[in-house]
């Protein structure tokens, strides 16, 4: 059986009880995450990515001004 939104009766939801089931299977899946090691290459971006940080702590860009430049038309 394949499953699906439509099998598991999700789609009956309200959006309200939607969201809260997938905010229970995130959880259920950041628990779980020691289950689903990191791969060769994804463990090589993130040091790639720390020694960038690490090489230039300054550049770096706020929040602020990440969600400033969002909400600019």
């Amino acid at each position: 059986m394949t499953v699906s939104i439509k099998s598991l009766g999700i789609d009956r939801l309200s959006v309200e009880d939607r969201l809260a089931l997938v905010e229970e299977l995130w959880d259920s899946i950041a628990e779980d995450s020691a289950a689903a090691p990191l791969t060769d290459a994804q463990r090589a971006e993130l040091d790639r990515r720390l020694a960038e940080h690490e090489a230039h702590p300054e550049d770096v860009v706020s929040w602020e001004e990440v969600k400033a430049s969002i909400a600019s038309p």
